[in-house]
């Protein structure tokens, strides 16, 4: 992930169609529905909106970003509404340097992003600081959006064929991902991954 510095700069430049200055509405359903417990990890959390809505509601809650700049606005967040959750600047390609396990992790449209060779190297990373039987709820655009902006587009081959090693895959279903840059949302896909 070291050849993404233009996520950072992104953030400087206040150019970022995915921080819509609220969490997304995928987060808060699958809140409503129970399915987050314990310690939770926020991989590519951004500025932290649905770390803080997590956090807001008593959870545990760790937001780890690439981008200095995101965490120090997701920071400030924490601050501002007198939150109790923990940023760290950090690789997403390197969680097992964070030397922490969790009950439950969130990835909101970062797994997109991550080359064929990166994506073996994630899946390894989520295991590692995935407790046993522990839930990873994954987001990513999905081959429905039509092709043009933003990141590739991912099939739920590709996405078993990910997590085959070390996972066992729950679910892949249809989600709805919003963005700043038109009013509706992108197709997505949702998948729930439990650590063997």
């Amino acid at each position: 992930m070291e050849q993404r510095p233009s996520f950072d700069s992104r953030y400087q430049e206040g150019s970022t169609p995915w921080d819509i200055g609220r969490p997304q509405p995928f987060v808060q359903r699958l809140w409503e529905e129970g399915a987050f417990r314990g310690d939770i990890l926020d991989a590519g959390c951004g500025t932290g909106e649905n770390t803080l809505f997590l956090a807001s509601r008593g959870y545990s809650v760790c937001g780890v970003d690439f981008s200095p700049t995101a965490v120090e606005r997701a920071r400030a967040k924490r601050v501002e509404r007198k939150l109790d959750a923990d940023f760290w600047v950090g690789n997403a390609l390197q969680l097992v340097s964070l030397n922490r396990v969790f009950d439950r992790i969130l990835d909101s449209a970062l797994f997109h992003v991550f080359s064929d060779e990166e994506r073996p190297v994630y899946a390894e990373n989520l295991r590692h600081v995935l407790r046993p039987g522990g839930l990873a709820y994954v987001v990513c655009f999905s081959e429905k959006e039509p092709p043009g902006w933003g990141p590739r587009r991912v099939t739920q081959a590709e996405i078993r064929d990910t997590f085959e090693k070390g996972f066992q895959v729950h679910s892949i279903r249809d989600a709805e991902y919003l963005t700043n840059l038109r009013p509706e949302p992108v197709k997505a896909w949702l998948s729930a991954l439990s650590r063997r």
